[in-house]
């Protein structure tokens, strides 16, 4: 070899070492390790980052299928982060997209599955069976496996972790446990505790809170539809007769709920960070065992409600009641039956090898990996009785509960974001323990059974009616094309109502109405028509069994 040659030939492949070694995030696909392999599992939600096989589930389930995923969970803002990933056109391995499923798949980002699953996914086939129709595209594609699918039997909740209006348990102890059923009884009492007690354990007692900040504001703006006696179906409400889909952003239960709000910032029983402070000063302040009620959905404040339980502060934490604006109406918090079918994770075309992603999922989505996943291992993390029905003694049920251990086992980090069922396994039970009564009645400590008798109820959850049938639900799952004009007025009235709803809470009570009154004058300026037929049009075609109406 001329020697001149040769050293040009070893610095090309040197500089072509370094450009491959230097290659951005986004481009780190699976790395190969003899016959096990790491791909980059990326969720666009918070979460602690891990390697699956530094969990007990994980190891096993890399034991079984040679692969490892390095899981990473959004830090900022979501949509900047898909953004700069299609104008780079580099993806993690896996995306789970949480909302822009139809951005990845329009870019070309995600790969079709039918023929991996078909080869390779005989087991996602048949969980997913009945639904498959609802997230195949119009070009006869499946680009990503959403999450929860229903199988066998509905097993409601035991205990509420979705919407509610929580109060501080110690106020219902004061007064005896009174029944509340109307937002006026709610915020009277709550009125009465902060007058009495203006600090608790030397702070200053918080009233009334919420979380009002950015992507949290629906946390806020929901709850009228909840006062009205609606479950959560998106930006509208849903008749049950007539089944026409309607806006409540500028309901008169909208408006009767903001005057009650600025009602209470006038006399000081509002907090006034709610619409500013962000998540982390949200969940502090909700452990301070300072607060006393606000509106929020069990499953968005639950490492709060994890710091107080384990504070062992049972009067600081939270009961969730199904309060409604006016007697008579009907409480719908928990939520239908459901499938929400555009949400999920797909495989993206940076995935070398993705047939070893479709056979971990594949495996992880069998009868007894999920069993591993949701309860653990027989005999160390829950017991069956005679009649083949499963349970957890108290030892057990302080083995799980703490957060640590959800990590460390790998139940937190499988519990969603995966392929995986909802309802009841073959043998009738359960898939989640927190749905078996056997496991909700043992997990219930001394503190609780006070309530619960007090109330005459075995669940927390018996205090919420049973959710009406609604064959559609929910709405809010609907494929709305990117730039249509229901794609629109959901940016441009989220932005409005953002921008409007803080001022009108905020204002001098006798500039309400006038505040008011802007806000329907900028909000009605925006196609609320079109995006009503949408829905409604949507609600019809599912009930007539067509889920890929656009």
């Amino acid at each position: 070899m001329n020697g001149k040659k040769g050293f040009l030939s070893i610095l090309l492949v040197a500089v072509l070492l370094m450009i491959t070694a230097c290659v951005g995030e986004e481009e780190d696909t699976a790395a190969d390790s003899d016959d096990g392999v790491t791909y980059h599992y990326f969720i666009g939600g918070s979460g602690r980052d891990v390697n699956t096989n530094e969990t007990v589930i994980g190891k096993i389930f890399e034991e079984e299928t040679g692969v490892n995923f390095q899981v990473e969970h959004l830090v900022g803002d979501l949509n900047e982060r898909i953004g700069v990933m299609l104008a780079g056109g580099t993806y993690p391995d896996v995306v789970v997209a949480a909302g822009t499923e139809d951005q990845l798949v329009d870019a070309g980002a995600f790969i079709p599955l039918n023929d991996l699953l078909e080869e390779h996914g005989q087991n996602i086939l048949e969980m997913y069976g009945e639904y498959l129709d609802r997230f195949t595209y119009p070009d006869g594609n499946i680009y990503y496996i959403p999450f929860g699918a229903e199988i066998n039997e509905y097993q409601p909740m035991a205990n509420i972790d979705q919407g509610a209006f929580w109060i501080r348990k110690g106020v219902l102890k004061e007064y005896g446990f009174p029944e509340l059923t109307t937002i006026e009884e709610y915020f009277d009492l709550i009125k009465r505790y902060a007058d009495e007690y203006p600090e608790i354990d030397g702070m200053r007692t918080i009233p009334f809170t919420g979380i009002g900040h950015d992507q949290g504001f629906f946390r806020i703006s929901n709850a009228p539809n909840h006062l009205a006696g609606f479950p959560n179906d998106g930006g509208v409400m849903v008749d049950m007769e007539t089944h026409e889909a309607t806006v409540y952003g500028d309901s008169e239960y909208a408006k009767r709920y903001l005057r009650m709000l600025n009602e209470l910032n006038a006399e000081g029983y509002l907090d006034q960070e709610m619409f500013v402070m962000n998540d982390d000063d949200y969940l502090a302040k909700l452990s301070s065992g300072s607060v006393l009620g606000f509106f929020d959905y069990g499953w968005a404040f639950a490492d709060a409600r994890n710091a107080l339980e384990e504070a062992g502060e049972p009067d600081n934490e939270f009961m969730a009641l199904p309060i409604v604006m006016d007697e008579g109406i009907k409480d719908q918090y928990i939520d239908p039956p459901a499938f929400v079918q555009n949400r999920g994770t797909g495989i993206t075309v940076n995935a070398e090898n993705p047939e070893r992603i479709v056979q971990y999922w594949d495996n992880m989505i069998k009868e007894e990996n999920q069993r591993l996943i949701m309860w653990g291992i027989e005999g160390e993390h829950y017991e069956v009785d005679d009649n083949g029905r499963f349970y957890r003694t108290q030892e057990q049920i302080d083995l799980v509960r703490p957060q640590k251990f959800q990590e460390e086992f790998g139940m937190s980090v499988f519990s969603w974001d995966w392929p995986r069922i909802n309802g009841t396994f073959s043998d009738g039970n359960a898939i989640e323990p927190r749905r078996q009564p056997e496991v909700a009645s043992m997990e219930y400590r001394e503190s609780d059974h006070e309530y619960l008798e007090a109330y005459g109820i075995e669940t927390f959850s018996e205090l919420f009616s049973l959710p009406d049938e609604r064959p559609w639900y929910p709405a809010w799952s609907a494929n709305v094309a990117p730039g249509s004009a229901v794609d629109i007025f959901s940016e441009e009235s989220d932005q409005v109502l953002k921008r409007h709803y803080p001022r009108i809470v905020l204002s001098d009570p006798a500039d309400f109405e006038a505040e008011w009154e802007d806000f329907v004058e900028a909000y009605r300026s925006l196609n609320v028509e079109e995006y009503e037929a949408f829905f409604t049009r949507t609600v019809e075609e599912r009930i007539n069994g067509n889920w890929q109406f656009e």
